[in-house]
């Protein structure tokens, strides 16, 4: 009763479905030299994850078909081999998230996904139907069962699967990132999978796609919930898991990642792979003296290269000389093109034109926003003359309460930090600066109070509560989702609270507008958080 199982953690583009055939067969070949009897790919393996509404259209299930066809040809000459190979079926009016087994030129067995999440980012039940036949197959002795992702959420697929005599549960996913979540998958693994006296091999997809990114991370649980392997996060790799006596033996382990090094990762590959997936050449980054514009220059840099980046300072007469400084040694540290435009004739120009219709009326922050938004209006020019995306710099504590510029910071195509509370950002840029190389961030960008400088002495704490105070309510309210009671009941201060929230309900019109940006939380300003621009709700 001896088995090699290869676990194929790869990174493939939804719809590409020739290429990610590619990569399979690829992997299926590497796994085959190895002598492994098994080849694990993930969910939706052959199309990426999820390709949503293409779901609904005849010709992908066509060309997936096809692809898929070109992977059982390929298997003909890879002999002991089974590839389970992720992939959609349609039937007679119904469509399946599967996982067929295909060896030695043939479709050997086929698993249909039962329990089909519907909740945060997910929205299967859309498009899929669920099936409860369980799929089990012979290999040495051993016999494998098969789930998909979230079925393993969930007591029934396993136990249908062990009913049906799986020593093994092998478990195809596209499990999207976000923090600590590594960790709860196992648990949920050895909940509903190791006491049903199963070991499991779970295989994850890394990559980024859209506002997700998978973290990869797959591993090996024994039948006593014992990690047997566990492979790093953020990489593609091929993976072995000896199986001897119906038994997984140990292998490799990949250490695990601080919370800071694990986030900063996952804004790292969504920035390699929005760019690279969708044909971007490169960044444009408005550069303002300040921690958010900081933080998101680095990340972009050591994702895509400092030749591929490029910075712009657009100063105003309320910027203080320590920014430009600091700027300026930042993107000395990092080595990428910097270019300074000014824009106080700009904002002249503006105010000449609006000078009748203002009159007699105050500044305010009307004032504020036509500045942000003519550096939205420039950095927009330079991403259309030269292809480069515009990344924008707004983080999560912003984004929740409205205190950002519709098409002025908010002007761009991927928010990078759009997922970071403020308090996080000071963590990722210290943990940044404590890599080797040194620091990248300039000490005084994380010491100096932040401040938007779209007026004289402005902070940000004029217009908003402390930030460990506001994330503290954001995240209890927003990801959480706790009432207000419960927040009140906690101690924090009644006013405050109904503030933050106000904001937040107030502001939903602008975050509608917001370009995509990355999903570190359990929670995001995106796909997972759906609430109604027009409503007089109030808690």
């Amino acid at each position: 009763m001896k088995a090699l199982v290869a676990i194929a953690q790869i990174n493939v583009t939804v719809g590409a479905l020739q290429a990610n055939a590619d990569r399979i067969i690829t992997a299926a070949r590497t796994a085959h030299q190895h002598g492994a009897n098994v080849l694990l790919t993930p969910e939706l393996s052959l199309t990426g994850y999820s390709p949503e509404d293409l779901l609904l259209r005849d010709a992908f299930y066509v060309a997936s078909d096809a692809a898929l066809e070109r992977i059982v040809q390929a298997s003909s000459s890879l002999p002991g081999l089974h590839i389970l190979v992720g992939h959609p079926v349609q039937r007679e009016g119904e469509r399946f998230n599967s996982c067929s087994v295909i060896a030695e030129g043939k479709v050997v067995a086929r698993y249909h996904k039962h329990d089909l999440p519907n909740y945060d980012v997910f929205d299967e039940q859309r498009y899929f139907t669920p099936d409860a036949r369980p799929v089990v197959f012979e290999i040495n002795g051993i016999r494998f069962g098969v789930n998909i992702c979230e079925d393993i959420w969930f007591p029934y697929a396993p136990e249908a699967a062990r009913a049906a005599g799986a020593d093994i549960l092998l478990v195809p996913n596209g499990s999207p990132y976000h923090m600590g979540k590594i960790h709860t998958r196992k648990d949920v693994v050895r909940a509903n999978v190791s006491r049903q006296g199963m070991a499991c091999v779970f295989a994850n997809l890394v990559g980024g796609q859209d506002e997700l990114v998978f973290d990869g991370g797959s591993f090996c649980l024994n039948a006593r919930g014992e990690v047997m392997v566990q492979m790093p996060q953020f990489v593609e790799g091929i993976e072995y898991v000896a199986i001897k006596t119906g038994e997984p033996q140990p292998g490799s382990c990949a250490p695990d990642l601080c919370e800071e090094e694990e986030v900063y990762s996952a804004l790292k590959l969504g920035v390699t792979d929005y760019l690279g997936k969708n044909g971007f050449p490169g960044a444009i980054i408005g550069l303002s003296g300040g921690v958010d514009s900081a933080l998101t220059l680095a990340i972009a840099v050591d994702a895509l290269g400092a030749d591929k980046v490029r910075a712009v300072m657009m100063p105003s007469r309320y910027t203080a000389e320590i920014s430009w400084l600091d700027s300026r040694e930042m993107v000395q540290r990092l080595g990428v093109r910097y270019d300074e435009l000014p824009i106080s004739d700009c904002f002249d120009a503006f105010r000449k034109t609006l000078a009748t219709e203002f009159t007699g009326l105050p500044e305010d922050a009307t004032e504020e926003n036509l500045q942000a938004r003519i550096r939205g209006t420039l950095l927009m020019a330079l991403s259309n003359k030269h292809g480069s995306i515009v990344l924008t710099t707004g983080n999560k504590s912003e984004m929740a309460t409205g205190y950002c510029t519709l098409y002025g910071d908010m002007a761009g195509g991927y928010a990078v930090i759009k997922d970071i509370l403020k308090t996080l950002v000071y963590r990722l840029c210290a943990w940044r600066n404590a890599q080797p190389g040194g620091e990248v961030i300039p000490e005084r960008i994380l010491t100096r109070a932040p401040s938007a400088e779209l007026r004289e002495n402005q902070t940000d704490q004029d217009s908003l509560p402390p930030y460990e105070v506001l994330d503290a309510i954001i995240r209890r309210y927003m990801e959480e989702r706790a009432s207000v009671a419960e927040m009140l009941a906690e101690g924090h201060d009644e006013a405050t609270v109904r503030r933050v929230v106000k904001l937040i309900k107030n502001n939903e019109y602008k975050r509608r507008q917001a370009p995509v940006g990355i999903r570190v939380t359990h929670r995001g300003f995106g796909r997972d958080w759906r609430y109604p621009i027009t409503n007089r709700f109030t808690e």
